[in-house]
């Protein structure tokens, strides 16, 4: 169960997805290395369990994780083994927490009002998943930057916006830093959202992939696409590596004006708490108990205290 490079948080969402695993039934499935070497692990499931789809939720969203697989944007970048097979993967975790309401635009607008409050009297459109406005396009950002899912709007006054969301359950930032291409050179500045866009901070790990995302929502404004938008990050309250990073991104923002992209964070915690109230309560429990019920963590600690430490 131990990987030796996990932080203390990824440890033990590990655990917990292990945790979720045995009490569900699913057979244990191994990590292969670089090396061609295998290695049993409890966050993983058997390549028999991931085709009949239990790294999803329900097999309603099984199934709408297989279509949105097969209809993918043209450039998406999504990894198999992760998305079935890997109960840590972030993109199966999109679709669990996102699925449902892509299936019901009735609870997506509902989900938005709730954790957009000013958002009170829009309406979603559309749910997509793994999606950029355009991967390569000379007026956005000429790069494959995409958004993890994005809720597509029409507003109150009847103005598109959009609200694009990355997660982030155990990743602590810290990801393989990209190349930036020369026209973010052009973007930064041009976009208005850094007090100074120059700042070498944010074209490094870990503030450069928040800041790639909120200048795609930013061009996408500024081709027009939409009127307003915002990048949200949906992370647990308990990653305290990316609530830092985004607390750091965010002290690199300009002041807001008409027009321009937001940035914010919600909690998991905070949008399945949501999904409680607007829509199917049991799902969102188990949603919850398989995500961020942390008590188990600290319930199987607890039993394996070493049995002479109690003497």
């Amino acid at each position: 169960m131990h990987v030796h490079r996990d932080t203390r948080f990824r440890a033990n969402a590990r655990l917990l997805q292990a945790l979720y695993r045995e009490e569900q039934g699913i057979d244990m499935g191994a990590h292969t290395y670089g090396d061609g070497s295998t290695r049993k692990l409890g966050s993983r499931i058997s390549n028999k369990a991931g085709e009949a789809g239990r790294n999803f939720m329900t097999p309603e969203i099984a199934r709408l994780a297989w279509r949105e697989h097969a209809y993918r944007e043209p450039g998406a970048m999504i990894d198999d083994e992760r998305v079935w097979t890997n109960l840590l993967g972030s993109d199966s975790q999109t679709i669990n927490c996102i699925g449902p309401l892509k299936l019901d635009l009735a609870l997506a607008t509902k989900m938005l009002r709730a954790m957009c409050p000013d958002l009170a009297e829009a309406e979603v459109q559309s749910v997509l998943f793994e999606h950029s406005p355009g991967r390569g396009s000379e007026d956005l950002t000429r790069d494959g930057t995409a958004f993890d899912a994005i809720l597509n709007y029409v507003s109150g006054t009847g103005e598109f916006g959009f609200v694009a969301l990355e997660l982030k359950y155990t990743e602590n930032g810290w990801s393989r830093q990209k190349e930036l291409g020369k026209r973010y050179a052009d973007l930064m500045p041009a976009s208005g959202l850094f007090r100074d866009p120059e700042a070498v901070e944010l074209r490094k790990s870990p503030l450069q992939q928040f800041m790639r995302e909120h200048v795609l929502a930013q061009a996408a404004i500024m081709r027009g696409d939409y009127s307003e938008g915002r990048l949200v990050i949906l992370t647990p309250a308990l990653n305290s590596s990316i609530r830092r990073i985004s607390a750091r991104y965010a002290d690199h923002l300009a002041e807001q004006t008409e027009g321009q992209a937001g940035f914010g964070v919600w909690t998991l915690e905070a949008f399945i708490n949501a999904l409680r109230q607007h829509g199917d309560a049991a799902y969102a429990d188990d949603l919850y108990r398989r995500y961020c019920d942390w008590s188990r963590v600290d319930a199987e600690i607890a039993a394996h205290v070493p049995a002479k430490l109690a003497d």
